[in-house]
């Protein structure tokens, strides 16, 4: 077991290799930019500090961090180095703070909840460094007791010293066994850090799948930070010509329009980018919507549906492959921002052939107007909880059994909108089966077609590929995707 993002401490002890992100002793530029040639006081470290702003605007204001963390790397002058190590800091603390809090309590021999709130965010931060990242012992904890002396003053640094000098005296396995022993679901969660429910679902999830013994692994996968994947949109980019073109980039294992990025810099930076030729896109979104491209042939003049469309990354993608194919996307979102974010993505679909509207996806549109709809629906976004550090522990039971109503009622409605002989892709970025099989089991007026064959179809591979059907799963640990889910559905009813 090597714990948070399977980064062992043990490397840092041997002097083992460093990723680029990580700084051993501080930082040399942001030290020289803060100390203002010598002043006296506790020595600034802008990149703790902005990982401190973070933790501060996601947990104590509600804040999302992928939404609030570039303001304050650009509010920092971070770049490079520097942001992606005050990056990692930050979302590495969010999604591992669960494992740290018993850290915590047990170093500090009391709950948590008798700790103050912004102790122990400091705390969060100092505990990351130790065991979930390659800082030396003394960088972490030098650091961070200085940060806390410059943000919270004298006494709560002292607090916060004589915890981390704790927590610094043992290897993080050691501490997964002290406060995590033994192999219960419980425990495996603890260690990953999940919330106990959460690891619940996602183990019944695996079971269904022929996956029973695989929770640690895709536990684990969660807090890997995810690379960054560039969409090829059809007939406007070449993923093959981005891989020449981007430092580093590789092309995608699934899709033909996926290009990963080696990491660091900005993918706005990149033209194909910049003109909405091309967007970040998850492969595995890109997997799930092209399948109900590939499902059949695309016969000229038909109508598509993207129901639930914000922010427009599918709908790009579909509105692309329509424009080759002689078809034509509606792309309906309920709420009118997003509307025009649907509108951005969509801006080099050329002229005609996507049409954005605002309205209920569960009451919109004509009985049988459509050839294809896409039903992308909301969702617990559990199957990507890599990318949304907090989103784990904003979650509830309640909202499963909430979401399902809505899910059961936007296919129950989508179904209606295609033609008999139509076809539904039913997706969630959620594997819960209350999410995934159980809405598809609802829907009346359907037959379930095999989706491994139109994913088959849409990679390259083979349907035997993609488990035993007749949805296609995929997994975090298994395919370096988010864990998205497709169905596909033909409409019976007349």
């Amino acid at each position: 077991m090597t714990g948070a993002g399977g980064r062992r401490r043990d490397d840092a002890r041997r002097g083992g290799p460093r990723r680029s992100g990580d700084h051993p002793g501080g930082y040399r530029q942001s030290d020289a930019r803060a100390t203002g040639g010598g002043q006296r006081g506790p020595r600034q470290d802008p990149a703790r500090s902005a990982a401190l702003d973070c933790l501060e605007a996601v947990d104590a204001d509600g804040g999302y961090a992928n939404l609030v963390m570039p303001r304050i790397l650009a509010d920092h002058r971070l770049d490079g180095r520097d942001a992606a190590f005050a990056t990692e800091l930050a979302y590495g603390a969010l999604r591992m703070h669960g494992f740290y809090d018993a850290v915590i309590a047990y170093a500090a021999n009391r709950p948590v909840a008798r700790i103050d709130p912004a102790a122990r965010r400091v705390l969060w931060l100092g505990a990351h460094q130790i065991l979930g990242m390659r800082v030396a012992d003394h960088a972490a904890v030098g650091e961070t007791v200085s940060l806390a002396r410059r943000r919270l003053g004298v006494g709560p640094s002292k607090f916060v010293n004589a915890i981390l000098r704790r927590v610094s005296e043992a290897s993080l396995e050691a501490w997964e066994a002290r406060v995590a022993p033994g192999q219960s679901r419980d425990a495996v969660a603890l260690r990953h850090s999940h919330p106990a429910w959460v690891a619940s679902e996602l183990a019944s999830a695996l079971e269904a799948d022929g996956r029973v013994a695989e929770l640690p692994q895709l536990l684990a996968a969660d807090n890997a930070p995810a690379r960054v994947a560039l969409v090829a949109r059809p007939g406007l980019a070449d993923a093959s010509s981005l891989v020449e073109e981007v430092p580093g980039a590789a092309a995608g294992a699934y899709a033909p329009t996926a290009v990963v990025l080696a990491g660091g810099g900005d993918p706005g930076t990149i033209a194909a980018v910049r003109e909405r030729r091309a967007a970040v896109q998850d492969e595995g979104s890109q997997v799930v919507a092209s399948a109900l491209v590939s499902a059949r042939p695309v016969q000229a003049g038909e109508r598509w549906l993207d129901l639930c469309a914000g922010p427009g990354g599918k709908a790009a993608l579909l509105g692309a492959h329509a424009a080759l194919g002689g078809a034509t996307l509606d792309a309906l979102e309920l709420h009118p921002h997003r509307a025009r974010l649907v509108e951005d993505s969509v801006k080099a679909i050329p002229a005609g052939v996507v049409t954005v509207a605002v309205g209920d996806g569960t009451s919109w549109g004509e009985d049988g107007a459509y050839d294809r709809v896409l039903l992308d629906a909301p969702c617990t976004g559990l199957g990507a909880l890599r990318r949304r550090p907090e989103a784990r522990w904003r979650k509830e039971p309640q909202d499963v059994s909430d979401l399902q109503e809505t899910q059961e009622r936007l296919l129950a409605h989508a179904l209606t909108l295609v033609k008999p002989g139509g076809l539904v892709a039913y997706i969630t970025c959620s594997p819960l089966l209350a999410e995934t099989r159980d809405v598809v089991a609802s829907a009346a007026g359907a037959r379930v077609l095999d989706a491994r064959e139109a994913v088959a179809s849409a990679t390259g591979t083979e349907p035997a590929d993609w488990g035993r059907g007749p949805h296609v799963q995929l997994w975090t640990h298994v395919h370096g995707t988010d864990s998205m889910f497709l169905a596909l559905l033909e409409r019976t009813a007349s």
